[in-house]
Formats: structure tokens, C-alpha cells, sequence
């Protein structure tokens, strides 16, 4: 599977635990969903483009770097904006588009009813964030609407993914990064992530 980084690292996979448990109460969710994506969001820039700067220390000038390019965090309605404020956190000098999506329970195709996006995308680092990466319809949908735009340099950051969705993203989108805490097994016939943690959204806000 093309551009897919599965990141292993021991603090997001046991918050995963917490996650995928369904004993855990939305309150606990959404602390582990925020600690999981803070944790995330450092791996899925590590290749963000840098430029050198000066600065004046209180003792001398020296060198350093600041981003070459302007961040947009993106969430996919409304599971996504479980991971909005953690990793605003941690770059709090990001813009934030919005995309609403709303999968069809039959067809388990992405319908769009929200997009709040800049007109031009071309010259933003764009972070899109949706936790669960499944029939991959809805994250074909989010870049197909940030394409449209110009975007260049887009990031999906999943919570879980299935090896279908992965297929799909890539089949349309190969050279976007995908970052996941981990590609599970298959989807079963509803389109559900299995062993999955059930629905983000629902389990995220309790509704």
C-alpha cells in the first residue's frame, strides 16, 4: 500500500486501547481521541518544508528555521473535530477550513453538505483529518473538493484504516501520505471497520 505510515509508538497505542474499548465513556474518548491525534500530528509533519532564519538570542545571533508554507487543518464533519483542538495545540498558527460529509447508509457513498475552504489552496500545508479511514468514499471526497482548489500538499490523518479504504485513496490519490495508528482487518457488509472501535462520531459526542 502506497504512502501509508502506521505509527507504532507506544503512548497512541495504548490511548488506541482506550478507544477501541466499549466500556469507554465520551468523556474518556474524547481525552484519548485529543491525546492520540496530538501525538499523530508530529509524525505527519516531520516533512513539512523548512527555511533558514536569523534570530537574535539575548546573548548573539543565530540560526534557525521557521515553516516554509502556511498551515490548513482541515477536519471531515463532525468526527474530525474530535482531533481539531489537539492538534491546534500543538501548531496554533494553522487556519482551519471545515468539510461536511455525510455517508449514505446504503449506497455508503459520501454526500457533501458543509465546505468552508480557502479559494486557493496551492500554497498551504494541508493537515485533513477524519478518524476513521473505511470505504475511503469520504476522504476521495474531501481531496476531489480540496483539488478543485489547487491544493498540492495534502496529509490524511486517520485514526484507524481499512486495508479498502487505503486501496481506494490510492487508486485516486497516490501520492498523498496517509498516517494511521493502525490498518485493521476488513470492513464488514455496513462498512464498519472491523475490529474497529464502532462509530467515531457517535461515540465522540454520545449521539
Amino acid at each position: 500500500m502506497k504512502n501509508l505510515t502506521v505509527i507504532t509508538h507506544p503512548l497512541i497505542q495504548q490511548n488506541l486501547t482506550r478507544l477501541r474499548d466499549q466500556a469507554t465513556q465520551p468523556e474518556e474518548f474524547r481525552r484519548a481521541l485529543g491525546e492520540v491525534a496530538a501525538l499523530m500530528v508530529y509524525e505527519a509533519t516531520r516533512t513539512f518544508a523548512t527555511e533558514r532564519v536569523t534570530v537574535q538570542t539575548p546573548l548573539e545571533k543565530t540560526r534557525g528555521v521557521k515553516l516554509r508554507r502556511e498551515v490548513l487543518l482541515v477536519p471531515v464533519l463532525r468526527a474530525g473535530l474530535g482531533m481539531l483542538d489537539p492538534i491546534l495545540r500543538v501548531i496554533p498558527h494553522a487556519r482551519v477550513g471545515f468539510i461536511g460529509l455525510k455517508r449514505n447508509e446504503h449506497t455508503l457513498e459520501a454526500m457533501t453538505y458543509h465546505k468552508s475552504l480557502p479559494e486557493d489552496l496551492s500554497g498551504f500545508e494541508i493537515i485533513l483529518m477524519d478518524p476513521m479511514l473505511a470505504t475511503g468514499g469520504s476522504a476521495v471526497s474531501a481531496l476531489d473538493l480540496m483539488a478543485e482548489r489547487k491544493a498540492r500538499r495534502v496529509r490524511l490523518v486517520s485514526l484507524l484504516a481499512a486495508p479498502e479504504g487505503i486501496k481506494f485513496v490510492n487508486a485516486h490519490y497516490p501520492a498523498v501520505p496517509i498516517f494511521t495508528a493502525a490498518l485493521d482487518r476488513k470492513l464488514n457488509d455496513k462498512g464498519y471497520i472491523v475490529p474497529g472501535l464502532g462509530d467515531a462520531g457517535d461515540r465522540l459526542f454520545g449521539v
